[in-house]
């Protein structure tokens, strides 16, 4: 049967290798992609995968697609109005939020309202509105299926729970390209150092949240909602390989671990046909050439991001979404080169400090927490 998908963020890291996996499997129809202005890959997506509708959060950007693609059947739309539309279009089935930011959870939570499910690949959706979204999938009876590479092991992994509790996860982290750093040594980070990750291919901005920590630190708040248990329940473990993608262990002591290469299109194909697992090209496990797999205890003292994370996310309200928010701009801030690497946390921790926290937050005021943390960083950074 033909399963129709929306991909929201259909330019980036996600959404290309999950077009990727669309290319080979031929049995998924493509209804909505959205994105932010790359107007050139997405005229190459709309030609090749005919989606009814095509949305560029840049109006003028949309304007230009518009022109480009005049001679196709796709309708062209723009902004927040046609992110919610690629969201919600009636025939689709499951919508891909793989867009970068905040941005996505007022689309996600309409498209649950409409009864899609939902392949979740934006973190900060559950980070900052969980106590919202996970609610609306029960009431809604619709699936939430992790994407990230992480939380999608810890799925796979509690496939064979039969209902039984979790004792803890056990999340893995690489530990990043400065695993081991000194703070002197972090002083010193140079752009271009911090966007070489030892393992994954991503955007820039998840890459720069991996060699802070900060990223794992967003993954221990989205396993404390997706599964349900407890911030200190979730053990962040250094595992530098990325051969284990994460583990849960039982209260009888048993643990299962998922592994596999380093391949974002297993997770993606694993959530797009869930609970069928499908044929995937590419490498190998060869535990023949696996002499070893080393664990080491993450240094929180030297990557604070990750201990500030635990301390959001254990007071919760709208703490999570500002330590997110200033994240967001110090990594858009660092990339642009306007501030050194270890301002970044410096960034976070300020906001979290100067924040006054509100308990059980609707959208509404998750949104006014993210611009009162932007405004506060502009008037201490700028």
């Amino acid at each position: 049967m033909m399963k129709r998908i929306a991909i929201l963020g259909s330019t980036g890291s996600i959404g290309t290798q999950t077009l990727e996996v669309v290319r080979y499997n031929k049995d998924i129809q493509v209804t909505a992609l959205a994105a932010g202005g790359n107007v050139t890959l997405m005229e190459e997506q709309i030609r090749e995968f005919k989606p009814k509708l095509a949305c560029l959060w840049d109006r003028e950007k949309a304007e230009q697609l518009r022109t480009a693609v005049a001679d196709l059947d796709v309708k062209v739309a723009s902004g927040m109005e046609g992110l919610m539309e690629a969201a919600t279009a009636e025939e689709t089935d499951l919508v891909v939020t793989a867009v970068v930011g905040m941005i996505g959870i007022r689309p996600t939570i309409a498209a649950m309202e409409a009864g899609k499910d939902i392949a979740l690949a934006n973190k900060e959706t559950l980070v900052t509105a969980g106590h919202i979204i996970m609610p609306l999938a029960a009431e809604k009876g619709v699936k939430l299926l992790p994407v990230d590479s992480e939380h999608s092991a810890i799925f796979q992994c509690l496939q064979g729970a039969a209902g039984n509790a979790l004792h803890k996860i056990l999340l893995t982290a690489s530990g990043g390209p400065f695993r081991g750093f000194t703070m002197d040594q972090l002083a010193k980070v140079r752009l271009e150092d911090a966007l070489k990750h030892p393992n994954w291919s991503m955007g820039h901005k998840i890459t720069i949240d991996s060699s802070t920590m900060v990223n794992k630190g967003l993954e221990v708040m989205e396993a404390h909602w997706l599964f349900g248990v407890e911030m200190d329940q979730v053990q962040v473990v250094v595992q530098p390989a990325s051969v284990i993608h994460s583990m849960v262990e039982f209260e009888d002591g048993a643990v299962i671990a998922q592994l596999g290469t380093p391949d974002m299109k297993l997770p993606i194909q694993y959530a797009l046909y869930y609970p069928e697992r499908r044929f995937l090209p590419g490498d190998r496990l060869d535990f023949t050439k696996l002499s070893q797999i080393a664990f080491e205890v993450p240094d929180m003292d030297t990557f604070r991001g990750l201990k500030l994370a635990y301390d959001a996310g254990r007071r919760g309200g709208t703490l999570p979404t500002v330590f997110n928010a200033a994240n967001e701009m110090a990594v858009a801030m660092f990339l642009e080169r306007k501030i050194s690497y270890l301002t970044i946390v410096d960034m976070i921790e300020g906001a979290m400090e100067h924040h006054c926290v509100k308990p059980a937050p609707d959208v509404a005021q998750i949104l006014e927490a993210e611009q009162e943390t932007y405004d506060y960083i502009k008037s201490k950074w700028n």
